[in-house]
């Protein structure tokens, strides 16, 4: 599976490269903290699968990036996408790594 660092995620946003950023987070869990991605919840998922890009890198992300991991699975077996990106570490590692005000939970 491929992933991207929280590093190179904050380089993609500080660049304003064109990527669609997925938090497969339950809504309760984005209302505490986030990243600004588009809240589509690990468990349907794959209701969203039209509004996921094909055409551009897509960073998928959760708390740890251990749901992320499974719904990236699912979409490319389901729906045979190959542009997703695991945020390794999930929302977790960024608010350890890049930015100390994300409230951990």
């Amino acid at each position: 599976m491929k992933e991207v660092t929280v590093q190179e995620l904050k380089q993609m946003k500080d660049s304003q490269e064109d990527f669609q950023l997925i938090d497969v987070r339950e809504e309760y869990e984005y209302d505490i903290a986030n990243l600004g991605g588009e809240l589509m919840p690990m468990g349907s998922i794959l209701e969203f699968h039209d509004r996921i890009s094909k055409d551009k890198t897509v960073v998928v992300h959760c708390r740890s990036g251990q749901r992320s991991r499974i719904a990236i699975m699912n979409l490319e077996e389901k729906y045979g996408f190959r542009n997703l990106f695991n945020l390794k570490g999930g929302i977790l590692a960024y608010a350890d790594e890049i930015d100390h005000s994300i409230q951990k939970y």
